[in-house]
């Protein structure tokens, strides 16, 4: 296959045939799903989200009992149990540790690579990404404003050009946006060692979001997934991308009043975060398990347009590898015959 070529640096980074990554998706991205990606040959990510230790290990030792296959870690740097998270994932010797939510310190990256595990880091602006790099970083992601869940400030059409463009340092993955076999074929020419994709895995059939939240998905335009505002720089949350409810609403209510109560010194700002996140994880629960489509939370990227259907696993995965095959045949032959 013309893929071959361009799937060898993300293939010798992660481990797997294929370097299509299931963005770790809390209370989505579990051992089942993770297990099954490995399976069908890419890499799956387990959602550290808030979850507890114990919750962690038996997640960790589930995925390692339903599959040999290598999957990764994702931790959330600003959740309240990431210290617990990070020992734990360094003691269990996880192979690829994924940092998320904010920048992690120097020390902590250097702390998952003493235990064997390589590091990847998202880098929302060029400047971060130059940074983590010299802070000791594998690889990195770039994962552009299109995303879902919590997301950064630029475009992924940007950071290509910022990043993507300029660095060849380390293995670079992209995400935001993504879902078709045809784009990532042009991601992978461009120099992307690999692509990551979460909103159009969780219309596959093995995932155990609820039918209703599928359903929402199926029926979601491109322009319904917005992002959250930021009222003010003293609560400087992080922007999540969700399909637009009630909940929604409920959310921007709670950030006025949390930052009332930082006017009146009834909480310092660290609290204030960790009761944005709490927010996120116990909507997105409501959402995903419950099926509550009003008030939880429909964390969807801007692709969530193109995911109208729900299919086997298996039957994602042929369907990017053989679209993105014939796109770039359909490429060579056209620089080959001169029609370029």
């Amino acid at each position: 296959m013309l893929l071959d070529r361009f799937f060898a640096t993300g293939r010798d980074f992660l481990g797997c045939p294929s370097p299509i990554i299931c963005g770790a998706m809390t209370w989505v991205s579990d051992p089942i799903l993770v297990s099954h990606m490995g399976r069908c040959g890419g890499f799956g990510l387990l959602a550290g989200g808030n979850a507890p230790v114990d919750v962690l290990t038996r997640q960790i030792e589930e995925t390692r009992a339903l599959s040999a296959h290598p999957f990764g870690v994702n931790l959330i740097t600003i959740a309240p149990a990431y210290p617990q998270q990070l020992e734990v994932v360094c003691e269990m010797k996880c192979p690829v540790v994924v940092f998320a939510g904010s920048i992690p310190k120097e020390n902590e990256i250097h702390r998952v690579k003493e235990s064997g595990a390589r590091v990847i880091c998202f880098a929302p602006t060029d400047q971060l990404a130059l940074k983590l790099i010299k802070m000791g970083t594998d690889a990195l992601i770039l994962e552009g404003s299109e995303a879902g869940g919590h997301i950064g400030p630029v475009s992924l059409t940007v950071l290509i050009q910022q990043i993507l463009f300029q660095v060849d340092s380390v293995p670079i993955f992209v995400a935001g946006g993504i879902a078709t076999g045809r784009m990532m074929a042009h991601l992978l020419m461009m120099g992307a060692a690999g692509i990551q994709m979460g909103t159009r895995f969780i219309m596959s059939e093995e995932c155990a979001a609820h039918p209703k939240f599928k359903e929402a998905f199926r029926r979601a335009k491109a322009r319904d997934a917005v992002a959250t505002p930021q009222f003010d720089s003293r609560l400087p949350v992080i922007p999540v991308r969700a399909l637009k409810n009630v909940g929604s609403v409920e959310f921007n209510k709670l950030q006025l009043d949390l930052i009332r109560q930082l006017e009146a010194h009834a909480i310092d700002r660290m609290e204030a975060q960790y009761s944005v996140e709490r927010f996120w994880m116990g909507a997105l629960r409501n959402a995903v398990i419950d099926g509550d489509m009003k008030k939880g939370s429909l964390m969807a990227g801007q692709s969530v347009g193109l995911a109208d259907k729900i299919l086997p696993l298996q039957g994602i995965f042929d369907e990017l590898i053989e679209d993105a095959e014939a796109e770039l045949r359909s490429l060579a032959r056209r620089l080959s015959n001169g029609s370029i």
